[in-house]
């Protein structure tokens, strides 16, 4: 099976393409076209914005896209980010301006109160308009402080409620993808996947 991939985002690329090639043996991922724009998210929720941008390169290309969407939902902030998480701090901001934020709106609040819970949608749309779509979710609290040197996005300051403390960025490859929203949801849609292929 081939599939192209919908994200512009080549840290989210690297990580879907890890997580579903041992999740699919022998699939064939293709780079998304350089040449293709990227895709407004104008979605009010994850399944909507996956959907936008997996529909656009199938569109574009004439093959079955996969894509994901992704939001960080914090509790104390009445579940912001969510779907404007890539761009809470503003668009075209960066990792560093977007946990500057976050740990900005969360100051002063109790290290009980900073749960937290991230949620992707995974989807594959092919060039007729049939797809397959799958949610993963992690629950967490929000570090006061950025740890580590892995991964990107949020975890620097994301600690899963099933790790040992440590931040997703703390944490290796293979350990974050076991037990991340991300991993759950190509896991899941791996087997979805599997179903109708």
């Amino acid at each position: 099976m081939r599939l192209v991939l919908a994200s512009a985002n080549p840290d989210k690329s690297a990580e879907i393409a890890a997580i579903l090639r041992a999740a699919v043996p022998g699939l064939d991922l293709a780079p998304r076209p350089a040449s293709l724009p990227d895709v407004e998210e104008t979605g009010t929720t994850l399944v909507e914005n996956a959907r936008l941008k997996a529909a656009a390169i199938a569109a574009a290309t004439g093959e079955p896209a996969v894509s994901d969407d992704t939001g960080l939902l914090v509790d104390a902030l009445d579940g912001a980010p969510g779907v404007f998480s890539a761009r809470f701090a503003g668009e075209g901001a960066t990792y560093a301006d977007n946990v500057a934020k976050l740990l900005a709106e969360l100051d002063g609040v109790d290290p009980g109160r900073r749960t937290a819970r991230f949620e992707t949608v995974a989807l594959v749309r092919w060039p007729d308009g049939r797809e397959v779509a799958a949610t993963g979710a992690v629950d967490g609290v929000i570090a006061t402080a950025p740890r580590g040197e892995r991964g990107f996005g949020y975890d620097p300051v994301f600690v899963p409620a099933e790790g040992d403390g440590r931040t997703f960025a703390e944490l290796l490859p293979v350990e974050k993808h076991a037990v991340s929203h991300r991993g759950r949801a190509f896991r899941a849609l791996a087997a979805e996947l599997a179903k109708v292929l």
